[in-house]
């Protein structure tokens, strides 16, 4: 899965979408000029690249959200136990509310999945914080569940991020490699049961691992770690949906050696899809020497089939369904 630099598409973009390796394409906020702009850019990429293609992007709320302007303001996931004043079932409602109406407006402009929702604990992470949805394990798999159910209403696929959790290491792994030092049986406790409870509750369509080392266990980040992906959780938890890298440019993946090691560590690790973000000489230099496999897992395949239908975001937000979940919306940002 890659990036574009820019709000339209080139010559080298469509080269490069067209690549047999390629199988998705992720939006930032750099892509987005309004919702009529990302429309006819998805419009021209399905119409260019002549194979399926997952198209996504993280529009998680809160600080993590690429497209604003006309799409609703999503709220950071700390606030809503908070705003709810600790009433889970009322915390439950806006969290499924307010996933529809992500899913519902992201699928409008032609994409099929926004990456969420975030499953950390909110513990002492510096780039998981308020992105985490509580402090407690517990509040946190009946938040994410039910935001994940929220996700399905609209026929969203889910992506619980980033396994087996991220939010009990300090440092951020887009700028260094963090190194979990806990005793095994902590991790298990703690921020690994999270994935557990959310596997056993069959809501995730999809999981994206850590760049996180977990001493205990590997001496490999999660995302490049055959004990993490094939060990524990396809095997231990059984899990059979599909599984993304985080973007194997980040910091925390770089001790994995080049671009196309990174990407031939994490798909042989287990990962279904490499992302490879922000940096289009690593994105060319692993699809001219990538040794591997280019058949789509059916994971991956299964969610291209349920690919969004365009609408457009203002049909979208005419319809009956959008303004119920925005009323919602307004109750939580008025309570």
């Amino acid at each position: 899965m890659l990036d574009l630099p820019g709000q339209s598409l080139t010559a080298e973009d469509k080269e490069i979408l067209e690549h047999p390796l390629t199988g998705g394409l992720i939006y930032f906020t750099r892509n987005f000029e309004d919702h009529q702009q990302i429309t006819e850019l998805t419009r021209e990429i399905r119409m260019a690249v002549k194979k399926p293609l997952l198209l996504a992007v993280d529009q998680e709320g809160g600080r993590v959200q690429r497209f604003r302007k006309v799409f609703s303001e999503l709220p950071a996931m700390a606030s809503i136990l908070e705003r709810a004043e600790g009433d889970m079932a009322l915390a439950k409602k806006y969290c499924r509310a307010i996933a529809e109406l992500m899913a519902l407006e992201i699928q409008s402009v032609g994409i099929d999945i926004s990456f969420a929702p975030v499953a950390d604990i909110n513990n002492i992470s510096e780039v998981i914080g308020d992105r985490g949805f509580a402090k407690n394990k517990s509040d946190v798999v009946a938040l994410v569940a039910s935001f994940c159910q929220g996700m399905r209403d609209a026929g969203m696929a889910t992506t619980g991020k980033h396994f087996p959790g991220h939010g009990s290491v300090k440092e951020d792994s887009h700028i260094a490699l963090p190194v979990d030092q806990r005793p095994a049986v902590e991790v298990l406790a703690t921020d690994y049961w999270v994935f557990e409870q959310l596997a056993q509750q069959n809501v995730l369509d999809a999981v994206m691992p850590a760049h996180v080392i977990y001493s205990a266990f590997d001496d490999l980040p999660a995302g490049f770690s055959k004990v993490w992906i094939e060990q524990k959780l396809r095997t231990e938890l059984a899990f059979s949906g599909a599984v993304f890298s985080d973007d194997l440019t980040m910091e925390g993946a770089v001790k994995c050696g080049s671009p196309t090691e990174r990407a031939q560590l994490a798909m042989a690790a287990g990962c279904d899809m490499a992302l490879i973000c922000n940096n289009r000489d690593a994105s060319i230099e692993v699809l001219d020497n990538y040794k591997g496999d280019t058949v789509m897992s059916p994971a991956i395949l299964k969610m291209i089939m349920q690919q969004a239908k365009y609408n457009g975001l203002n049909h979208c937000q005419s319809s009956q369904r959008w303004q119920e979940l925005r009323q919602i919306l307004d109750s939580f940002n008025d309570h």
